[in-house]
């Protein structure tokens, strides 16, 4: 466990590095993946003037979104296609921890990258965050990052049977946005449609955390959301390695 720690952390620390060499580009995906929260705190917050929670709601989204979202279908995919798994197959660790590190420094760099529209967007809101309600979401938020990549992982590996692995994943980056609470907070919606919403895994993904923060999840809805969350993390993880497996056979067996 130790020398997977180290090694994760050594993924990491090559991969920051690396991406500070890219800051312009990386600077562009802030932006790009800042517009949708951005869009939904003023859409919202016009049709629903002098409600803070929508406000503090939008705010923190943005920062999850910028600390969870995954581009495995352009690196992972992406080295499928090129021929750079083969190389990593041969390598004297798992494949994942290279794409792992990867996706940790892409997030610390939209965050950092991110801080001043953070700032914007919630001084323009009059957003004021409850520093016990952040406390109280940052596991959710981990969970998320989590979830989200596996996720993304599990989709670019479509690119193992497929060329329109790019395709898949937007497919699933349409999801998270529609029934994750980017489109619109899944407590606005109809009971019948709030709790399947609830109970799918985008919205565990993206909007719970940024409920929690916002004060609008509480009590018995909050541990039941935190047992959902959970219960998707081991579903995905469990789905991602039968999809590596059942991918890295096919791999092999055309003569990689």
């Amino acid at each position: 466990m130790s020398r997977m720690v180290r090694l994760v952390g050594l993924a990491i620390w090559r991969s920051t590095l690396t991406q500070w060499s890219w800051r312009s580009s990386v600077i562009t995906w802030v932006i790009g993946q800042a517009v949708t929260p951005v869009l939904g705190l003023f859409i919202w917050s016009a049709a629903l003037p002098g409600d803070s929670a929508v406000s503090t709601y939008y705010v923190v989204l943005l920062a999850v979104q910028l600390v969870t979202v995954s581009y495995e279908h352009h690196t992972l995919s992406n080295g499928i296609y090129d021929g750079g798994l083969g190389d990593n197959l041969v390598q004297p660790q798992p494949v994942v921890i290279d794409y792992l590190g990867t996706n940790i420094g892409l997030r610390f760099w939209h965050l950092i990258f991110g801080i001043p529209l953070i700032v914007v967007a919630g001084a323009v809101a009059g957003v004021r965050l409850d520093p016990v309600g952040i406390a109280v979401a940052l596991p959710a938020l981990l969970v998320a990052a989590a979830l989200r990549f596996l996720f993304t992982y599990a989709l670019a590996l479509s690119a193992l049977w497929t060329e329109r692995a790019h395709g898949v994943v937007g497919l699933g980056e349409t999801l998270i946005f529609l029934l994750g609470g980017t489109a619109a907070p899944l407590g606005f919606l109809p009971e019948p449609f709030r709790v399947v919403g609830q109970a799918l895994p985008f919205w565990s993904m993206l909007g719970m955390p940024a409920e929690i923060a916002a004060g609008t999840l509480r009590g018995a809805e909050l541990v039941q959301a935190y047992g959902v969350q959970l219960g998707w993390l081991i579903a995905l993880a469990g789905l991602t390695v039968a999809v590596w497996r059942s991918g890295l056979r096919r791999f092999t067996a055309v003569g990689a």
